[in-house]
Order: structure tokens, then sequence, then C-alpha cells
């Protein structure tokens, strides 16, 4: 019955989940409902090490402390009975034959020194956390590969229906479609780079589960090591009467690396609370209930390899910021952040690399950097604004960022800051190089007073011909950095109009004229 429930509250939370994650997207207004956020807003792993690197909280600390109660009192039930990621896990693990005798890979104990290696060094203001956190790297994945390959999927699936001509075919077809627009897939196709890369990270993480179930919760999830952490004194303890006879049902059902077949060996700090034990022991002898006695099983991590991931976290500091873009005037020039975004140090501190901004990015523009904001800053967004602009009329990146790393702005607000400055090619800009009209730019110009200007100049061309052109130009005092003249420019290739970080308002030292 308990394993039932179980499976109940699994299933509800994973749709609870990816309902919220469709509902991540614009409605056609510059305002989201529920975003998916929420399941990293109740992530202490998350809180922890983002109030430990940036010195500051931002997260709501409601969510978070259910979490950390419910794991203190019941173990460490969200990784057993909530945990989206832990779900896909179960989901995958049916796929492996059943009875298969595979020899227990038994390191529980990386992921706790993964968890140090993390704590640590958050504490001198390296934030990693995101790229190894079970939600951020779930919301990332399917965010930047799975869902896009899904819709690429879906659109092609039923244009080739479309392209039957069969009238029966093509009206049952453009009917679902129509369904499926206004419920599953986004309004347009979402491209991204290194979508190959990160897709194929996650699905070897769920390939894992074919070697050992749950290959990842036991050995690698470092949200599962501060849970265990947490979970050391619940009071929801395992009791095994006289009448176990050792068959080892138990072992081989454990979703964790509990140890559950020894009474003396049995680790609180790794049991998930799946509760699998008690409903297939033959016997009967497996019972779960409230007790205060104290657990009997040490947590047995060595304290040399303790200080050595303490030791590796602090050492990880000076070398992921050893770069030369980390020197004054070095930085990449096309790393245009999110309007909102803190200076790119704090910003760093803050960013958990979910990809919620770029699931939201109306033109598809923000992508995940790679080397880009050094290795510190992988999977952290930009704005690549040949692929799209930054729209005039949006602030939904600011509303999903789940850490404060992008501020949550009014439209007013928004208006007044700078991401980058646009700069014109005078040897690739039409009027100027070639003496043919174009003003696209200063057409598509979002402020609402023009940004980029004309100067009226008599051009003579080769045949003796004298036209009179309009030579764009751009003024720095009103330019934002959108990016939404280099996207329409239309010269192709390297446009003629291009914006680069050059003048964003949240560094002082990125100017144009250091006055």
């Amino acid at each position: 019955m308990i394993v039932m429930l179980r499976r109940l509250s699994q299933t509800l939370f994973l749709l609870l989940f990816l309902w919220l994650f469709l509902q991540t997207e614009s409605k056609g207004e510059n305002l989201l409902g529920y975003p998916v956020k929420i399941f990293l807003d109740a992530d202490p792993l998350i809180f922890i090490t983002t109030a430990l690197s940036s010195r500051s909280f931002f997260q709501p600390l409601l969510w978070v402390i259910l979490v950390v109660i419910a794991t203190v009192v019941l173990g460490r039930v969200f990784c057993g009975w909530v945990c989206p990621l832990g779900t896909l896990h179960n989901l995958v693990g049916t796929l492996r034959k059943k009875n298969r005798s595979v020899k227990a890979f038994n390191k529980y104990q990386w992921k706790y020194y993964l968890l140090f290696f993390l704590l640590v060094s958050s504490l001198f203001t390296l934030q990693l956390t995101g790229i190894f956190d079970p939600i951020s790297l779930l919301i990332r994945s399917i965010s930047l590969a799975v869902y896009p390959a899904l819709q690429y999927a879906a659109t092609g699936f039923f244009d080739s229906l479309y392209a039957s001509e069969v009238s029966v075919i093509v009206y049952i077809s453009e009917s679902i479609y129509t369904l499926f627009k206004q419920t599953l897939l986004s309004f347009q196709q979402p491209l991204f780079w290194q979508s190959v890369f990160i897709g194929g990270l996650f699905l070897l993480i769920l390939a894992l589960n074919i070697r050992e179930p749950r290959f990842w919760c036991k050995y690698l999830c470092p949200l599962g090591a501060l849970l265990g952490i947490f979970s050391r004194y619940a009071i929801l303890k395992r009791s095994v009467s006289e009448g176990c006879n050792n068959c080892g049902v138990c072992t081989q059902s454990c979703q964790g690396a509990a140890e559950p077949n020894s009474k003396e060996k049995w680790r609180k700090t790794e049991c998930l609370a799946c509760m699998n034990c008690d409903d297939l022991c033959p016997q009967n002898a497996v019972s779960f209930g409230f007790s205060l006695t104290k657990p009997t099983a040490a947590m047995d991590l060595g304290k040399r390899r303790v200080m050595a991931s303490m030791l590796s976290g602090l050492m990880a500091v000076p070398f992921f910021r050893m770069t030369p873009l980390s020197k004054p005037g070095a930085s990449d020039p096309k790393l245009i952040r999110p309007p909102g975004a803190f200076a790119e140090r704090e910003f760093l501190q803050k960013c958990v690399k979910c990809g919620e901004c770029m699931k939201v990015c109306l033109t598809n523009g923000l992508q995940p950097t790679l080397w880009e904001a050094g290795v510190e800053g992988i999977w952290s967004p930009i704005l690549v604004p040949r692929i799209g602009y930054c729209e005039y009329g949006c602030t939904l990146c600011g509303q999903v960022c789940p850490t404060g790393a992008i501020l949550k702005l009014s439209l007013a607000e928004k208006a007044k800051v700078k991401i980058g400055l646009a700069m014109i090619d005078l040897s690739r800009c039409l009027p100027y190089a070639h003496a043919t009209s174009c003003i696209v730019c200063e057409e598509v110009c979002p402020t609402p007073k023009k940004a980029i200007w004309f100067e009226t100049a008599l051009v003579k061309k080769r045949t003796g011909q004298t036209l009179t052109l309009k030579k764009p130009h751009v003024d720095l005092e009103l330019c934002i950095g959108c990016g939404i003249c280099e996207a329409k420019c239309p010269v192709l290739g390297h446009p003629a109009i291009s914006v680069t970080c050059l003048g964003e308002s949240r560094s002082k030292e990125n100017q144009l004229l250091l006055l």
C-alpha cells in the first residue's frame, strides 16, 4: 500500500514538474504565472551554495524549510517521493533486465565528496553547483535539448502528413497539430548551441540506470548527499525483526545504497524511504516506524578523503579563474548578458545555469555559453543577436531566474538598462560601401527616440550618377544594445551593424569612453 502511495506521489510530482515546465513560456503577455523555478526554490543545495557564493539571500525560504523539515523528520523522502529526476531514473531502470546480476558499484561516498567540493568552492565565491544539482540539471537538459528535439520531431512528423495531400489525413493531423501547438509545443522551434552535448550528457546519466538502478542517486547526486546528512537523525526508522532469514530480497529492491540486508550496517543516510523492503519482504520482518533511537551505522567517508575533497574545492577557485578573460578590458566582446544581470563576477556567483531564461526568451536569442565566460561560466546565458534580439517589451528572463542573477525588472526599468552598444562596419554597410539605399536598422530600432539617426549625403556612383543617401549613425546615449539592428540587417554573414557588450550598464569599466 505504501509503495503504491509512493509511486502515486512520484507520478503526481513528475506531472506537476512537466506542467510547470510547459507553463514557463510566454502566453502572449509579459507575465508568467507558475514557472518551474518553484522546484529550484525548494532546493536546499541551490539555496545554501548561492548564499555562500554571493554572500546574499534571494530565494524565498519557505519551500526550502519545508523540504529540510520533511527530511529531518522522515528522511530522504524528497529523493524517493518527490524528485522528478529520481522518478525518471526509476522509469529508465524498468528497462533493465530483471534478475540481472551485476556487482554493485558501492561508491556511495562519491556524492559526499562532490558535495564538500561544491560547498567549499561556493564558500570562496565559485558557483558550480548548478552543473551537478539534479533539479537544475533536469531543467537545463529538457529546456536546451530534449524539448527542442521533441518539437523538431513532432513538427517534421506533422509536416510529412501534411505533404501527403490526402484530405482526411491532412484534416486530422492539422487538428491534432493545432491542439499540440496550443498545449505542448512552443510558439516557435527553439534551437540552442550545444543541445547535442547537453542532451547526450543527460541521456548518459539516465543510461547509467541500465548498469545499476538509480546510479546517479546512489553515487553522484550532491543534493542527495546533503539531504542524507540532514536525514541522519530522522525519527522515521527501519526495524528488522528476528524473522529475517537474510534472503536478500530487500537488497535487490533497495533504490539507495542503504545495505538493508544488514541490521548493523544499514545506512539511514542512504535510504530513500521507498519502502520496497517493507512491501516485498516474504517474512514480513521489515517495518518502518517512528523512534528516537540513535543511528547505529556511522558515515564511513574517511577523514583524508573528505579533507581532499574540501581542498579540491578550494584549489578549484584559482584554477577556474586563471584565464586571460579575467583581465580588465579583455573579456569577450560578444559576452552580452540579459538585461538585469549583475556585474559579471556577481552574476557568476548567483547563476546556477538552469536554462530557464533561455527557455522563455521570445526570440531564442539567449544561448548557453561554452568558454566565452571562462570555465565557471559554462552554460550561463549569452545574447546572440544574429540568432535573436532582446525584445524591448519583454522581462521574462528576470521573472524566471531562481537566484536573482537576473533581476526582475519592470518595463520602465528595463528601458534604462544598456546591455551593449551597436557599431557600424562602414566596409559592409550598404549606404557607405556600395552607395545603396538601406534604412532597416533605423526602422527596427525600438527606443522611443531612435538610437539610429541618419546623415544625408550626396554620393557619386561609378557611372557618375549622383544619389542622395541616408547614412546611419549610432547615438551612444540612446542605444541599449538590444541587437535587433544586427538581427534584421540584410547583409548576410557578418552583418554591417553588430552589437558588443561595450557600454553595458552593469559595468563601470567596460565603457567606450571612460570619463
